[in-house]
């Protein structure tokens, strides 16, 4: 009998890390603003008919920094179509390390700094479970956050993360198809035949 309780409740532990894991997707995004320093910051409303793509990263993070070298080459293929990344650090020196992380990697699009609780609030992120960085966020035209990743998850693997950005992108970018239309009958005067 103790058997079954401690499996049933390893069952119902698993099930609540899962739960707890999970953001809720898709949801509006929130009105995040990324700030750029002397006053000045990018808020994601600004890009309301864009695709948005948000990279919250560490300056010192080796997987970070290839994820914002692969956001750049998308920016700069996909800004035509309606592509905007923005990035955020998130660690507790970053205003004095983005200088040098700007110079090194000169990214193609706006990047701030915004704390580690504004960024786990906004990507939803159990505090109880810790956070692999970086994270991407993939709002849509419509400011829906469609998808979301964080460092942990196969999405951001190192072999495969251009390939799986790229296809996001892609995605995002993509409209919908037009749904056939219903074969019906025609309405209007029938041809008459001669």
């Amino acid at each position: 009998m103790r058997f079954f309780r401690v499996i049933a409740a390893l069952t119902l532990l698993a099930m609540a890390i899962a739960s707890a894991r999970a953001a809720n997707l898709p949801r509006p995004s929130p009105d995040f603003a990324i700030n750029l320093g002397q006053g000045k910051q990018v808020r994601i409303s600004q890009y309301k008919g864009k695709t948005v793509v948000v990279a919250f990263i560490l300056t010192y993070c080796s997987h970070c920094q290839k994820a914002i070298g692969v956001l750049s080459k998308m920016q700069r293929e996909y800004g035509a179509r309606g592509l905007q990344v923005l990035a955020s650090a998130t660690e507790e020196m970053a205003a004095a390390a983005l200088p040098g992380f700007l110079r090194q990697f000169d990214p193609p699009f706006p990047v701030g700094i915004n704390t580690a609780t504004e960024f786990i609030t906004y990507m939803q992120h159990p505090t109880m479970l810790q956070l692999i960085m970086p994270g991407l966020v993939f709002i849509d035209k419509d400011g829906i956050i469609r998808a979301q990743y964080e460092g942990r998850d196969t999405f951001l693997e190192e072999t495969g993360v251009e390939k799986n950005i790229r296809a996001k992108v892609e995605e995002m970018l993509t409209p919908p198809a037009a749904a056939p239309k219903k074969a019906g009958a025609k309405k209007g005067v029938a041809k008459k035949s001669n």
